[in-house]
Parts: structure tokens; C-alpha cells; sequence
């Protein structure tokens, strides 16, 4: 059959995947993140002289009903235990919050655009079905 061989399956011989795709990127397999193992961006020096500080746009879901809440920061460990502490008078009455998402930005104003928009009626909406 002139060196073509026959392989089952789906995905045709010679062709790539995201994931193919991530281990030549990266040089190491993909492995996803369970939720449990999903983390908190470390504390860096970004934002002191080395350079711009990043902006997260983060979503907080209530553990007692379905409440949500969402905000802009540049310490994101920092507000979520002032949220946690009552010390946010929104965010007081629906105790305790967990962190649903969080999207890091290098530009303020595209970080406070894509919070406007995620507090917008679309944007909740795309918040509920997609993050």
C-alpha cells in the first residue's frame, strides 16, 4: 500500500491536536488542573519597578444560595479574605465566598472594561454559561 497504513479511529494519521499542540509548546504533556488543584496566582514583584502591576477581574460565589459578586483588584489573595471577613459591606450578608474565576490583565482599562461588561446584562449571562 505504498508505506500508508491503515489506523482506526477518528483523528487521521499526520494531523494534530490542542493537545499534540500544547506538548510541542511546552515540551511536557498536558495535564488539566482538577478544581481542587486550581490555584491562587502567587505574589510576585510584578508591579514594583520591574514593570506594570496585573488587574484581576474575579467572580465570588456565595456558599449559602446563589449569589455572586463581581470585582476588580491587583491583590486578589487580599480581597478575597476581605470579602471572607465581612469587611465589604456588599458581600457581608452572603458569607462565606469561594472564588469561581478569575481573569489577570496587564491593562487597567481592559480589566475594568471587562468588568463592566461581566456586570452588564450579556456579560451575566456569559458569566453564568461560560465561567
Amino acid at each position: 500500500m505504498n508505506g500508508i497504513h491503515e489506523v482506526g479511529g477518528s483523528t487521521p494519521p499526520g494531523s494534530t491536536s490542542l493537545r499534540s499542540l500544547r506538548e510541542l509548546r511546552l515540551g511536557k504533556p498536558y495535564e488539566p488542573l482538577g478544581r481542587s488543584e486550581r490555584k491562587l496566582p502567587r505574589r510576585s514583584s510584578v508591579g514594583t519597578k520591574a514593570g506594570p502591576s496585573l488587574k484581576y477581574v474575579y467572580i465570588l460565589q456565595s456558599k449559602v444560595g446563589e449569589h455572586f459578586y463581581i470585582g476588580i483588584t491587583t491583590d486578589l489573595r487580599a480581597r478575597l479574605a476581605k470579602h471572607n471577613a465581612g469587611n465589604v459591606p456588599h458581600t457581608s450578608k452572603y458569607l462565606p465566598w469561594r472564588l469561581k474565576t478569575y481573569v489577570a490583565f496587564g491593562d487597567h482599562s481592559q480589566a475594568i472594561k471587562f468588568e463592566r461588561y461581566l456586570k452588564s446584562p450579556s456579560g451575566r449571562a456569559f458569566s453564568k454559561k461560560r465561567l
